[in-house]
């Protein structure tokens, strides 16, 4: 949803400009479990309460968090039940992540394998990957055995596909041409 993404954006920004004055991996981890509760069926349906308070609200969603949270935390989520923005909690987190990345020079790769891959493959494919794209790759692996073979790899909007399915399904386009 674009128009999600636009009112996400301000508020990622500014939350990773003051992540970036303080310690960026506790904030990193801060914003994830937020995203967490904010995606919470029972925290949407809070956010849309008109009956709650918006300083109630934000003390709901302080007190399901297991982090330690900032002065600087409280303001933001303060701010968004003000304005009524607690139920763009994922998508600020997904902006937020996005930047990290784009700071760390890293980036996300699905990872999506016939079969289990053990952690030695899984490294090695990491640094082939990473040699490739040009970045620090963060996987995260999935098992689809519809691949029946080969592995199929998402980083950002670049897709490598060497699996068996892909090339079954290249031939099959191939002589039905």
């Amino acid at each position: 949803m674009a128009e999600l993404a636009t009112i996400a954006r301000p508020y990622a920004e500014a939350l990773f400009r003051v992540a970036q004055t303080g310690d960026l991996s506790a904030w990193s981890d801060l914003v994830a479990e937020l995203a967490y509760v904010g995606a919470h069926p029972d925290v949407q349906a809070l956010a849309h309460n008109p009956k709650i308070s918006a300083a109630v609200k934000a003390e709901i969603v302080l007190s399901a968090l297991k982090s330690p949270v900032t002065a600087e935390a409280k303001n933001f989520i303060a701010t968004l039940a003000d304005y009524e923005r607690l139920t763009v909690l994922p998508e600020i987190a997904f902006q937020f992540h996005a930047l990290k990345n784009a700071y760390d020079g890293a980036a996300d790769a699905e990872v999506t394998s016939a079969f289990d891959l053990s952690a030695a493959q899984l490294s090695e494919l990491a640094a082939t990957l990473e040699h490739k794209f040009g970045r620090k790759l963060r996987p995260t692996v999935k098992v689809d055995p519809t691949l029946i073979g080969g592995v199929r790899i998402v980083v950002g909007d670049q897709v490598l596909d060497t699996s068996v399915r892909a090339k079954l399904q290249k031939m099959h386009v191939a002589l039905t041409a």
